[in-house]
């Protein structure tokens, strides 16, 4: 019996002994598979969050990662990422020259190219194809010394056929400026930002002259003009368009595809009115003076219609560029050197 008693005990004592390795073997793995089920989602990918850092989970524990079936054809290897261009802790880029520059600055640097939204039809001297076939205009010249001053290349995207249209190409990231004898709207400058004004021109009115008698019934022209109800011919989604709303609320606004068109209305005595800047009214008299036997000019000195540089909301580097540029340039805009432009 006592060996017996002896015997039990001894196999107690090992049976215990082994329990306690197993034990001793045996924590870690269960605390690593505690930790695992603490960590909750992230565990899942294979790290947790903690609070100075991310704990990796050894790659033993991790969950193996479901068998993919090799492809049934060849795969070619994923294109290399390009490295994005170095941000130094100041705000500006290091473009590949060496030099440091805004980061909207250094896009167009590093590019090798400004591209500027511009109308796709043609409206001299702003930008035409002159009787050469060269791609010229006042506006054209200003894009190309601003593409020199950055010292790069020249592209311009015409796929806008209104004005309105040229913002949404600035608007939607296809141009880096719009320069399109653009006015500086309140509706525009909720989408993009406006340089300072590099040409002022006052607001204009062309009248159908006997349209114009028979809604007058002999009253003082000023006093007619301020309370204007007659209809006024615009160009469709223009800043004319705009204006005319705003400055003729009594008037019947009627919208035309093209200036032609509003002119060919006012001629057939559709329309009482046309409206636009006095540089393009002008110039309907200043290419057929016997027009003013049917139509009369008038020039609204309060009102004016400012021509500026559109540039992203987000690009305030390039903002403040091409107003400095505007302002360090010797050559100043006005109506008579518009005009004169129209003679070369």
């Amino acid at each position: 019996m006592t060996k017996v008693d002896q015997s039990m005990s001894n196999n107690t004592r090992h049976l215990t002994g082994m329990h306690s390795a197993l034990r001793r073997l045996a924590l870690p793995t269960l605390l690593a598979l505690a930790g695992l089920c603490a960590g909750g989602p992230a565990s899942a990918a294979g790290e947790r969050p903690v609070a100075q850092g991310v704990i990796a989970v050894p790659a033993a524990l991790a969950a193996p990662a479901a068998a993919v079936p090799a492809p049934a054809f060849p795969v070619e290897p994923a294109a290399p990422v390009a490295p994005a261009a170095p941000v130094l802790t100041n705000g500006l880029v290091r473009v590949p020259d060496g030099r440091l520059l805004a980061p909207d600055i250094a896009r167009i640097v590093t590019r090798g190219e400004l591209v500027v939204a511009m109308l796709k039809v043609d409206t001299p001297p702003f930008f035409f194809f002159d009787d050469a076939g060269q791609w010229t205009g006042l506006e054209v010249g200003l894009a190309q010394s601003l593409a020199k001053e950055l010292g790069v290349k020249l592209r311009f995207n015409r796929e806008a056929g209104t004005f309105n249209a040229v913002v949404d190409l600035l608007a939607n990231g296809q141009a880096d400026l719009a320069i399109s004898k653009l006015s500086r709207t309140l509706a525009r400058t909720q989408t993009i930002a406006f340089s300072d004004a590099y040409l002022t021109l006052n607001h204009s009115l062309i009248l159908n002259r006997v349209k114009f008698a028979q809604l007058s019934h002999g009253r003082p022209l000023p006093e007619v003009i301020r309370n204007f109800n007659g209809s006024i011919g615009v160009i469709a989604k223009s800043s004319f368009a705009d204006y005319a709303r705003t400055n003729f609320p009594h008037a019947k606004v009627q919208e035309f595809p093209t200036w032609n068109e509003v002119l060919v209305a006012l001629h057939k005595g559709e329309i009482v009115s046309a409206y636009r800047d006095e540089f393009e009214v002008k110039r309907v008299l200043k290419a057929d003076p016997t027009v003013s036997l049917v139509l009369r000019t008038v020039t609204l000195k309060d009102l004016e219609d400012t021509l500026g540089i559109g540039v992203a909301v987000t690009d305030t580097t390039l903002l403040a560029y091409v107003n400095q540029f505007l302002a360090q340039r010797t050559e100043k805009l006005d109506i008579q050197k518009v005009l004169q432009a129209l003679d070369r």
